[in-house]
């Protein structure tokens, strides 16, 4: 079913936050981004959500495509609106955050990841997007940083 509007309507997209803990350091899972804008940055996975998918089962898919990762229970963490966050167009996403076993998870890249890595994280790269702004708020949530 086609629609039309008047008036713009703004793209949305899930991210996800994967963090696993190694003796007490926290690492979180991030992607080196294959194509513009930002290739060659890092950033969260994640993507666009498609007309026929909930956000939950964007970001599953999205955490899958991206990184072979599947499993995983996710959690809303936090939407983020800022109106110039994607410079391709107005974008709002939901970021979803997991806790992953690090014993089992390693994660390859697919899709538009051209590399998946865990990073600790407080060594994280610089990050595509607003995701460093993303990290900085998780940072100050210890319900979360805690999982």
């Amino acid at each position: 079913m086609k629609y039309t509007y008047d008036y713009p309507r703004p793209a949305v997209t899930a991210d996800i936050i994967i963090l696993k803990k190694i003796d007490t350091q926290q690492f979180v899972l991030l992607i080196e981004r294959k194509h513009s804008p930002f290739a060659g940055m890092w950033a969260l996975p994640g993507g666009f959500l498609n007309m026929d998918e909930t956000l939950e089962v964007a970001a599953l898919r999205e955490l899958q495509e991206e990184t072979n990762i599947t499993g995983v229970a996710l959690k809303q963490f936090h939407t983020f609106s800022k109106v110039n966050r994607d410079p391709r167009h107005r974008t709002i996403t939901t970021v979803f955050i997991g806790n992953a076993d690090s014993n089992t998870l390693a994660p390859t890249a697919g899709d538009d990841a051209a590399k998946a890595e865990w990073f600790a994280l407080d060594k994280l790269p610089p990050l595509a997007f607003d995701h460093g702004e993303v990290m900085e708020m998780l940072k100050t949530k210890s319900e979360f940083t805690s999982l």
